[in-house]
């Protein structure tokens, strides 16, 4: 058993020890929200689409939620209405080649060194880690609250469940990782 108080100090020391950036975030780039442009013109393009949860976030948030829903599948028609594959959160190769085409757009227009470029990268993947625990905390939070409140036909309870045991099992991966310096 776990005490979630508890844990959310351990979270917040841990954020605090993690640079971020406040910036503009969508806060919920799943699938569903995400839209392949398929016009010449805008080859390997993407739109994004629904932006009732978007606000001004750490950057870590928005990203490592975005990694987050990798796992996630809300086209299940059975119940609980979604489906959790754990081993489709994204390799660090897959979470790099995200990274690499978000900085190349933030960056685009600047002199940027291979080394500095090679730092970014990797603090950037420190800080997405991270905060992706965040995501699975606030959103199995918020599950939780919908559980009850909620009149949408969907398992709120065992997503909230599944969002805290993602958050232990990434927490325990996460050892290796260093803060960003």
């Amino acid at each position: 058993m776990y005490s979630l108080k508890e844990e959310m100090g351990t979270l917040r020391k841990l954020l605090d020890s993690t640079p971020s950036p406040v910036v503009f975030c969508h806060n919920d780039i799943q699938e569903g929200n995400i839209l392949l442009l398929s016009e010449p013109e805008n080859a390997d393009s993407i739109m994004l689409v629904d932006f009732e949860y978007s606000s001004y976030n750490y950057r870590g948030f928005d990203i490592g939620n975005h990694f987050c829903e990798w796992v996630y599948d809300y086209t299940h028609e059975e119940w609980p209405f979604y489906k959790a594959q754990p081993a489709d959160y994204p390799t660090q190769e897959q979470q790099l080649h995200f990274i690499r085409h978000y900085l190349a757009e933030v960056k685009k227009g600047e002199t940027v060194s291979q080394e500095e470029l090679k730092k970014l990268e990797e603090d950037l993947l420190v800080e997405a880690n991270r905060y992706a625990l965040a995501s699975h905390f606030f959103w199995g939070l918020w599950s939780t609250l919908q559980a009850s409140m909620s009149t949408i036909e969907f398992g709120y309870l065992e997503y909230a469940q599944s969002r805290f045991q993602l958050y232990f099992q990434q927490k325990g991966q996460l050892t290796s990782l260093h803060p960003p310096s």
